[in-house]
């Protein structure tokens, strides 16, 4: 019997903190030996040439997500839908770009608990080739959640809430978002926030609308850098207050980005991540005839290309040191999808979101590696690295060590490639990065030691995934720093 079930042999293999040529020895899904010269080994994937990186992690990412009434605003009679990204085309989309696992969000419904939503989730997920751990959204905060059901979910091995401070249903109000703060501390779990301010988006929201201003591109007018800026500021100072770590979800723009520079400086838990769209789609590009402008809406939404440089920058300070796909796709085509209310439907009842699954590896390692932005070390610790740790992941995912699993991303550094929506293989009919030519792509994908991908082909079995519990881990444990030293909610 060989020593190994599969040896990935003679690639300049990459650990965030530099690279070294050798061969990776795989045993029972695990990394077991990096060596030199490794021959004895049931299986060879020959790698020479290639960069071998650790598999991508995606820490946010919507898949086949439930929900009622959507994102939107919409009104009349709630309805429930879900999302046509199912978890085996998600998985599909993911390997062939380079990604091994997700993070991705089970819904609360007001009105309702979390553990009968949870459970449909987990039969949702266990359906599909991608490992997968869960973010719990909170819409609905009430003693019977927060006291009773958090806990349980916790117990499940999930260790992050999701919250919108923005967004018809789902925002919360002030006093409702330090209510989930102080339940996050009390059951050892992270915090993850969609900042921007919900009055000041409706407010100008009507006034556009009121005023003819309803296309598309108004999108972008309907909530500008201020009221990310405004939403981020209050978000990072409410969890000082309770002294709960908070990450702040897809930061657009510098000047959200400096409030949380601001706070990491006064030594608080704060993490920020970007996402593809900040560095690439501007607001001109929902500006475009007709409908068209719909397929590049997300929120916050993209800025201008001056805004890209200022958040480039932002990464290599390391303010924000995730990038995620936040992948929450809509086809354009049909009467779903974007098209929900009417192809002529005013920019509030248009669903908020992009696909970017597969493409997320490819646009950070072009924009930023091939272009001299940031260096290897950097791509491998923000998509990959960084999510793990902060995600309670680590070690087992997001680096390539003996005793992590064999998650891999064989990677050609050189190869040039012109994005379609064919080789992003999701179930959303187009790609917003449609025509972007990339240098640097993955050429196979392991998962757990089994080739998952090869040269664009998955083949992987639906089924095959799997859950990642999340027990207690240092990142997310509170500083312990109280305002004059009173616990205003100490842990019963």
């Amino acid at each position: 019997m060989a020593d190994y079930d599969l040896v990935v042999r003679g690639g300049e293999v990459a650990t965030g903190f530099g690279t070294a040529r050798c061969d990776i020895g795989i045993r029972d899904g695990r990394i077991a030996a990096l060596a030199e010269r490794i021959t004895d080994a049931a299986a060879t994937l020959e790698a020479g040439g290639l960069l071998v990186l650790p598999g991508g992690i995606d820490s946010h990412c919507h898949i086949e997500e439930p929900a009622r009434g959507g994102y939107v605003g919409t009104v009349g009679e709630p309805v429930v839908t879900v999302s046509e990204e199912s978890f085996v085309t998600a998985s599909t989309s993911a390997f062939a770009g380079g990604t091994t696992s997700v993070v991705c969000f089970v819904p609360q419904w007001k009105g309702e608990g979390l553990l009968p939503r949870l459970a449909d989730y987990e039969r949702r997920a266990a359906r599909g080739m991608l490992d997968y751990s869960f973010h719990q959204i909170i819409t609905d905060p009430t003693e019977a959640v927060l006291e009773r059901e958090v806990p349980q979910i916790v117990a499940k091995g999930i260790r992050s809430l999701k919250v919108f401070l923005t967004y018809e249903p789902l925002h919360l109000s002030d006093e409702d978002y330090i209510k989930v703060l102080v339940a996050a501390r009390r059951n050892g779990c992270l915090v993850t926030v969609h900042c921007e301010n919900y009055a000041a988006i409706k407010w100008r929201t009507e006034r556009l609308i009121a005023a003819g201003m309803s296309a598309p591109k108004y999108h972008a007018w309907s909530r500008p850098s201020v009221v990310e800026r405004e939403a981020t500021h209050r978000a990072i100072a409410l969890a000082e207050l309770v002294d709960q770590p908070i990450q702040v979800f897809h930061v657009s723009c510098e000047e959200a980005a400096e409030e949380i520079a601001r706070a990491r400086h006064r030594g608080l838990k704060v993490w920020g991540e970007t996402c593809p769209q900040y560095l690439t789609l501007t607001a001109e590009d929902m500006d475009r005839p007709g409908f068209e402008g719909a397929a590049f809406m997300c929120s916050p939404s993209p800025r201008s290309r001056e805004e890209h440089a200022r958040v480039w920058e932002m990464i290599r300070r390391g303010t924000l040191d995730i990038v995620s796909s936040d992948h929450c796709g809509f086809s354009m085509a049909g009467d779903k999808g974007k098209a929900v209310s009417g192809r002529d439907a005013p920019f509030r009842d248009i669903p908020n979101g992009i696909p970017g699954l597969a493409a997320r590896l490819p646009i950070l390692f072009s924009e930023g590696v091939s272009k001299g932005r940031i260096s290897l070390d950097d791509f491998v610790r923000l998509t990959a690295t960084n999510p793990a740790r902060l995600m309670g992941l680590a070690p087992r995912k997001g680096l390539i060590a003996v005793g992590a699993d064999a998650d891999l991303a064989l990677w050609d550094p050189a190869k040039k490639v012109t994005i379609s929506n064919r080789l992003m293989q999701h179930a959303i009919d187009y790609t917003p990065y449609e025509g972007l030519e990339v240098t640097g792509w993955p050429v196979a994908t392991v998962r757990r030691g089994a080739v998952v991908m090869r040269d664009g082909v998955v083949q992987a079995e639906p089924g095959t995934g799997r859950f990642l519990p999340r027990g207690p881990y240092e990142m997310v444990r509170p500083r312990g720093v109280l305002a004059n030293g009173f616990d205003a909610a100490p842990a019963g």
